[in-house]
């Protein structure tokens, strides 16, 4: 009985990490005018987690630098599973200006596979807001079918 519960709970208010993999920091200001009062991203129950071993979504913004590569593959090491990945704006899915730099790895998807892919240099809040929800049905889907 408590396990439903909190699966059910746990359903309605996914926790968000947040990865910074060397973008300009746009699409961080956005993310956090997301869940501000104004926008209010707390309505469709969605926290921002403190560390990935509470995470069950995980926002990555920027291209991956070769200076954040080990970093995010060890993050994203320690989210537990079922978990969805989130790239926000265009730096992580095709590199954007910073393509073919000396300091760029390359995209976010070739290092972990991306569930949802939030376009725009930078995503307006709204935007910000429906790839989260998204991100939060694809999750459900994903625990289900983990307990089958």
């Amino acid at each position: 009985m408590f396990k439903k519960l909190i699966a059910e709970s746990a359903a309605k208010s996914p926790w968000v990490y947040h990865i910074n993999t060397g973008s300009c920091n746009g699409c961080d200001i956005e993310l956090v005018a997301a869940v501000t009062p104004r926008f209010d991203a707390e309505r469709f129950g969605v926290k921002l987690a403190g560390t990935p071993r509470h995470a069950d979504i995980v926002v990555v913004t920027g291209p991956v630098t070769a200076q954040s590569k080990e970093r995010l593959i060890r993050t994203l090491e320690q989210v537990p599973e079922p978990r969805v990945i989130v790239a926000m704006g265009s730096c992580p899915n095709s590199c954007n200006v910073f393509k073919n730099s000396y300091a760029v790895e390359g995209p976010l998807d070739k290092y972990c596979h991306v569930d949802v892919t939030i376009a725009g240099c930078t995503p307006k809040p709204e935007a910000v807001l429906a790839g989260i929800v998204q991100a939060a049905e694809i999750l459900k889907q994903k625990r289900r079918d983990m307990a089958k």
